[in-house]
């Protein structure tokens, strides 16, 4: 879907971005994270082709950005940090000017005005003003202007800032309605656990370059199968997830059955054991179906989760993608 290739920015004052290639599968909500002057902004621009970079090419859905800057601006939608709304306008009045201005034709444009409203939680609001509007208010508001012309990528520059707490669980809301439609976002903040909810990869800028390997994914077993030039790998060759499975019976009596099941045990802990199995809902379903068919005493089931924070640190750090569960214990 979107796909960078050596991207160099320079500004007068120095280099933005030094050599950054990235791939982001469709569909994906990909966390664009690192410190603040990471290099976040300036990449997003341009992806958006609002910026050409300086050396290297970025493409979205095949489509060159310096080539064609006009048709990726009609099918991406981009919310700066940093956006302006026409206070003396009201919400619909935004709205539509907005959708007209992406290319919407006037027909089409009040059907898509109302859709954008609803989706954001603003079809109450038509006919208010903009700037009678609260802080949250006008970040639903930029938000519905970025995706009222039906994009199919939205990139999203620190969409929570500044956002009081039942504001951030409603745009979490959204940003995983928006993924379930099959839209592809990126989302940048140095904040991670404002990302926590709702992204399956993550790419990680530090002082214009990235670090960690390229785009990690953050929960293998959400998100099944690796990046192969842009596309997803069969199921066989992705990596491996981790579930842990508690028993009645201290786990290391049953480690000799374990492994005649052919199972890799990753670790022993008490009356857990830590099974590496493909990953995928069908690969669980019949790890757990082969458990219980052999009368091993299953107490419990769960696929071992990585945090954002644990997988920034891994990643940054240089470990592989995957960081150890359960607090890091070897």
């Amino acid at each position: 879907m979107i796909d960078a290739e050596n991207v160099v920015y320079d500004y007068p004052s120095g280099r933005a971005l030094r050599g950054v290639s990235f791939v982001v599968r469709p569909g994906a909500v990909l966390a664009l994270v690192g410190p603040n002057g990471a290099g976040k902004s300036t990449l997003m621009r341009c992806i958006a082709a609002l910026d050409a970079p300086t050396q290297g090419v970025i493409t979205v859905q095949g489509i060159d950005t310096q080539a064609d800057p006009r048709t990726i601006h009609a099918s991406l939608g981009y919310l700066p940090d940093i956006y302006g709304l026409y206070d003396r306008l009201s919400v619909r009045q935004c709205l539509l000017y907005a959708a007209r201005s992406r290319g919407l034709a006037a027909a089409d444009a009040p059907a898509a005005t109302e859709t954008a409203a609803a989706r954001v939680g603003l079809s109450d609001r038509m006919e208010s003003l903009a700037g009678h509007l609260s802080r949250g208010l006008r970040q639903r508001l930029g938000i519905a202007q970025s995706l009222v012309h039906r994009p199919r990528v939205l990139l999203l520059d620190e969409p929570a800032s500044g956002l009081d707490p039942e504001a951030r669980a409603s745009l979490s809301e959204l940003i995983r309605s928006l993924a379930g439609d099959g839209m592809t976002l990126i989302v940048s903040s140095h904040i991670l656990s404002e990302l926590e909810d709702y992204c399956s990869e993550m790419l990680m800028l530090r002082e214009g370059e990235v670090v960690g390997g390229g785009v990690v994914r953050l929960d293998s077993a959400a998100s099944p199968g690796a990046d192969t030039e842009g596309g997803e790998a069969p199921a066989s060759l992705a990596p491996p997830i981790l579930v842990r499975v508690s028993f009645a019976v201290p786990a290391g009596a049953l480690l000799d059955q374990l492994g005649a099941l052919g199972f890799s045990v990753s670790r022993i802990e008490d009356a857990d054991a830590i099974l590496a199995i493909p990953p995928g809902p069908a690969a669980e379903t019949a790890t757990l179906s082969a458990l219980v068919q052999a009368g091993l005493p299953v107490r419990s089931f769960n696929v071992v989760r990585h945090t954002l924070e644990e997988t920034y640190r891994a990643a940054a750090s240089g470990q592989a993608s995957e960081p150890k569960p359960f607090g890091g214990e070897a």
